[in-house]
């Protein structure tokens, strides 16, 4: 059978270019895998001080499978791997996970997946180009994609309703293990082990096109506690997308660490946000264009912060710097169901001597010069291509 699929899965692959959908390789007797994937040809223009920016090209392949067990049981998997092809050309197993799906009674699978706050930050991460900001596991618990974790979703109120749906999640020292650092991955240096629990739920307010969702993560270890909580709306109707979202993290009994490089941090802290997307999808001959316009602010608040980055020193108690604080301008061209042109503008909107800036700026000899750090407009322009 392995022989099989192999011999028909990769003759599917070279034929990609000509696909409209996901390629379905197998289908035959309760059993189905489809391969799908993504080039993205980008690049970000902007200062050379400024993190981000360069080419921002890379490429996408995944896997999604599923068996027949029983009349109401399913088997399913998935796999995607990106490689970066850019100045970064780091590469991720984006997804690797299994799970068995019991109908009416939900499904639970382990593995890397979206932590369970995603389904809420995804609200908004629909820029062109940029945004995902409160899809961040440095800022908040689940909320991005995380390994070792263990789901239990239900699309249907246990076949009550499907307006109403939920999710519960455990995390065994997943990418949350590098949370409880306001400036950085202090965790992952440590290698302090932290579980994580969450919940989600979303109520599709019949038939209207509004979503209406909430969650709730937390995580801890022996010195460090940290927990978020996100609330969010969309409406989908009509060609038009409207979404909002508002996150908030509590960091507590946060000890103090010295790096050699001078960085101090003791803080007990929040970091607070709220992100606005607003799209229009209009009909041309040739394709479909969508305009896009967002803001984003982000803002971490602490107790005690102490350290100095690019020259400038950020300290003092009751310390409120923003970490992100932009509006977008952009538009998604799409041209058939595979290929797309992107545009997107962002307005930078942080001050020289706010945190974000300093986060945002690349560290180095040659970057002393910079006049002012992470505080410059990008262009982000790109093809993709996708089946």
């Amino acid at each position: 059978m392995k022989r099989n699929l192999l011999a028909i899965a990769i003759p599917a692959l070279l034929v990609a270019a000509g696909a409209n959908a996901s390629i379905e390789v197998w289908n035959k007797d309760g059993n189905k895998v489809d391969f799908y994937g993504r080039v993205k040809a980008a690049n970000n223009i902007t200062d050379r001080a400024q993190k981000g920016e360069g080419d921002d090209t890379s490429a996408r392949l995944g896997m999604s499978g599923q068996t027949q067990i029983t009349d109401s049981v399913t088997g399913y998997g998935r796999w995607e791997y990106e490689a970066k092809a850019g100045k970064n050309s780091d590469n991720e197993v984006r997804y690797a996970f299994a799970g068995l799906n019991f109908g009416d009674l939900g499904s639970f699978d382990y593995g890397r997946n979206d932590g369970v706050l995603k389904a809420i930050t995804a609200y908004t991460d629909v820029l062109p180009q940029f945004g995902g900001d409160a899809s961040n596991n440095d800022w908040n618990v689940l909320s991005s994609r995380t390994k070792a974790v263990a789901t239990y979703r239900n699309n249907n109120f246990f076949g009550l309703t499907d307006d109403l749906s939920f999710a519960l999640q455990y995390a065994d020292n997943g990418d949350n293990s590098n949370q409880g650092s306001l400036t950085g991955k202090q965790d992952s240096i440590r290698g302090g082990s932290r579980e994580a629990y969450g919940a989600n739920i979303q109520w599709n307010i019949f038939d209207t096109g509004l979503t209406a969702g909430a969650g709730y993560a937390q995580t801890s270890n022996s010195d460090r506690r940290q927990s978020t909580w996100a609330g969010g709306l969309k409406y989908d109707n009509y060609n038009l997308y409207l979404a909002a979202n508002y996150f908030q993290s509590k960091f507590k009994d946060v000890v103090e660490y010295e790096w050699p490089n001078g960085y101090t941090k003791n803080a007990d802290g929040k970091v607070r946000g709220f992100e606005l997307v607003a799209q229009y999808g209009i009909d041309l001959e040739v394709g479909r264009i969508t305009p896009s316009l967002a803001y984003v602010q982000h803002k971490v608040k602490a107790d005690s912060l102490n350290f100095v980055r690019n020259n400038t020193r950020y300290i003092g108690r009751g310390f409120t710097s923003p970490v992100a604080k932009y509006v977008s301008l952009g538009a998604t061209y799409d041209l058939n169901k595979n290929f797309s042109a992107i545009v997107e503008y962002k307005f930078n909107l942080l001050d020289r001597k706010d945190l974000g800036a300093a986060l945002n700026t690349e560290n180095g000899e040659r970057y002393k010069k910079a006049t002012k750090p992470g505080t410059k407009d990008v262009l982000g322009v790109g093809l993709i291509y996708q089946f």
